[in-house]
């Protein structure tokens, strides 16, 4: 029997997507940092794509032996690339540039196979089109502390959903792990049946 794949990433936004579909799997946190947003001389889906692939690389050197799926979400407007808010009033600067805007979510996902030698590298885009918010919404909102390790600073599956008005692509991308494209890639390494 194949062992259990690795989710390379402490998410449990990402744990609970893929415990939903029945995959069967072992969180091992990539210890990779990833590269400075501000820094980086690509456009945002390459940020993505190579962010996840560096904490995939970086588990598989540790578990050689087994399949490992790493994913790395961001949020990008106009070239800019959004991570995750430092601080409250990084979350305030990132959601006062983000709420009356459509943006994108762009999820890199890597799945490798060392054993196999196979490896798929590939991202999901979403388009979130967000109303403004009032600063009396957005005070509350960063109270309630939603917004600490979120990728632009919010989370459709809790609170925020009030402030999209419109999803275009994967709902699981913009909560951290476009189901659609990994349960492809997993059937195409033939670890799941569709």
């Amino acid at each position: 029997m194949r062992q259990p794949i690795i989710l390379a990433s402490q998410s449990p936004r990402r744990a609970k997507l893929l415990a939903e579909a029945g995959i069967v799997f072992e969180v091992v946190p990539s210890q990779h940092e990833e590269p400075v947003a501000s820094a980086w001389p690509f456009g945002p889906a390459e940020y993505a794509l190579a962010a996840s692939y560096y904490k995939a690389r970086a588990v598989a050197d540790l578990r050689p032996d087994r399949v490992i799926l790493a994913a790395d979400t961001i949020v990008a407007l106009d070239g800019r690339i959004y991570g995750k808010p430092m601080d409250v009033d990084d979350a305030r600067r990132i959601l006062r540039t983000l709420t009356g805007t459509t943006h994108e979510v762009i999820t890199g996902v890597s799945l490798l196979d060392q054993s196999g030698e196979r490896r798929r590298i590939d991202h999901a885009v979403t388009r979130i089109t967000m109303r403004r918010m009032t600063d009396i919404e957005l005070d509350a909102y960063l109270a309630g502390g939603e917004w600490q390790g979120k990728a632009g600073a919010y989370a459709i599956q809790e609170s925020a959903d009030m402030f999209v008005t419109r999803i275009e692509g994967s709902r699981t991308n913009v909560v951290g792990l476009p189901m659609e494209l990994v349960l492809r890639v997993l059937s195409e390494f033939g670890l799941v049946q569709r």
